[in-house]
């Protein structure tokens, strides 16, 4: 098996196993109940939950532990103080999670923000977009289709100038500044003191830990946080139900594991990713999307207009090589990319993307081994299509 697909999902470590393995049987108390054994699993979740929060330089007490980074979002939207009732109440970029447009759109009126054919956004679009009536504004770390890192804390200075005009006005309608980080961390080194946010998405599955587990960091601009989900009152009342103590552990293991191996992880993944791209660029028919110096290490996205990218997915599976068109959230759904769309691509362009993402799975023979299997069904389904025209102009 080849496997290039690891902005979707990747495997837990072994050594994040090992580390959660207890918690599943040993150590599987409810750490709200008061004996001495629930007591000492509180003291291992409430570490875990600092290990953390050290990683990304906040307080344990600022992090919301959710079931995913969906989760983790929904509660961000949460915290919009005032009825959305102006267009440019929320700002997204146009390369967002569908997470953040669903949220973005059940509120009711939001604008997106422009981006250039990188998929980076337009800090000019933003700066005029950015009005007296905004109150939320979210914005990706790096895309989870094209890996385009954003300038965020550009995008940072604008909201805390904005704010400030506020304060001096005498305005008191709060702004606040959302960053999905869940394909950065291990890739990028990611602290919110630099970033200058006021709220952060992190999620464990794709650091190699187990799914099922993210969290949320608020930050102390928001004064009177709201809850998402209401009930026992755990996760300071934000977030109900008993906590999964076992996925916090292995969190914290895989969170910690990430951070220490960024420069040797993203040098190994870089020049894989170059190997890689290097073959493919003997293909004229291939198009790189997305700019290298502005990317994640790991991402690399193609398209080949005219072709089925559905079409190429299933007879690379034949061959045991795996990878996906666009974003898995919206290829399952059938839907178009809209951030594909956002950079400037055609239908046919769209249609024939394919998201290549590498990771720890990956070794120099398997990226030649991808290489070559690529190229080949691309070959296979121009000529393919090359005989259905053939065909046709005989029919005529």
């Amino acid at each position: 098996m080849i496997y290039l697909d690891h902005a979707a999902a990747t495997p837990v470590l072994p050594q994040v196993f090992d580390a959660m393995r207890p918690y599943f049987s040993e150590r599987f108390y409810n750490p709200s109940s008061p004996y001495l054994l629930a007591v000492e699993l509180r003291h291992d979740y409430e570490a875990a939950k600092t290990r953390i929060a050290n990683q990304i330089g906040a307080k344990a007490a600022d992090l919301i532990i959710t079931a995913s980074a969906t989760e983790s979002i929904n509660l961000a939207f949460k915290q919009i103080s005032q009825p959305v009732d102006h267009p440019n109440s929320i700002l997204i970029s146009a390369v967002e999670h569908p997470a953040i447009f669903a949220n973005a759109k059940q509120r009711g009126n939001f604008q997106t923000i422009k981006v250039d054919t990188n998929g980076r956004i337009d800090l000019a679009d933003f700066a005029r977009q950015l009005q007296p009536q905004t109150q939320f504004v979210s914005v990706c770390l790096a895309s989870g289709e094209l890996g385009t890192i954003q300038p965020i804390a550009e995008i940072a200075h604008l909201v805390a100038t904005e704010r400030l005009r506020r304060q001096l006005a005498g305005e008191t309608l709060p702004l606040y500044f959302h960053c999905d980080a869940s394909q950065a961390i291990g890739l990028l080194e990611v602290k919110i003191n630099r970033l200058g946010i006021d709220l952060l998405t992190i999620n464990a599955a794709k650091i190699y830990g187990p799914k099922g587990v993210a969290a949320l960091w608020l930050g102390h601009n928001i004064k009177q946080p709201k809850a998402l989900i209401i009930g026992g009152g755990q996760e300071m009342g934000l977030r109900s139900g008993t906590e999964n103590v076992a996925a916090v552990i292995g969190f914290a293991q895989a969170i910690e594991i990430a951070c220490a191996q960024i420069n040797s992880y993203r040098k190994h993944i870089s020049a894989l990713r170059n190997q890689l791209k290097a073959k493919l660029a003997t293909c004229p028919q291939i198009r790189f999307l997305g700019s290298e110096k502005l990317q994640l290490a790991n991402f690399l996205p193609i398209t080949v207009a005219g072709l089925d990218a559905e079409r190429l997915i299933f007879k690379l599976e034949q061959h045991s090589l795996y990878l996906s068109t666009g974003a898995a959230c919206a290829a399952s759904k059938g839907q178009k990319s809209a951030a594909l769309a956002a950079i400037g691509l055609s239908d046919a362009e769209i249609a024939g993307s394919l998201r290549i993402s590498l990771g720890r799975l990956n070794k120099p023979e398997d990226i030649d081994r991808a290489g070559e299997l690529i190229l080949s069904a691309i070959q296979e389904e121009c000529q393919r299509l090359s005989r259905q025209k053939g065909a046709k102009s005989d029919a005529e």
